[in-house]
């Protein structure tokens, strides 16, 4: 094998070298945001639980005081 060609197949090879590491670095970007987008989801899942459990407590609340005022009538 010549220098030249060794030479050629070095550069190849630094040049696929710097292309996985771009790619390892932006995967790594991209699952930092995805893991972001997880974590703020989590909190709104919470929050939107919260929600739905004191909307269920004021409907079971109503629900009781139509049926008493049902009964008084």
């Amino acid at each position: 094998m010549s220098t030249e060609a060794l030479h050629t197949q070095i550069h190849q090879l630094e040049q696929s070298t710097t292309a996985l590491l771009d790619m390892v670095e932006r995967l790594e970007a991209d699952k930092r945001a995805l893991q972001g987008q997880i974590e703020i989801m989590q909190e709104e899942r919470g929050q939107l639980i919260e929600k739905n459990e004191l909307a269920r407590s004021r409907v079971e609340t109503m629900i009781s005081r139509l049926k008493s005022m049902e009964s008084e009538t």
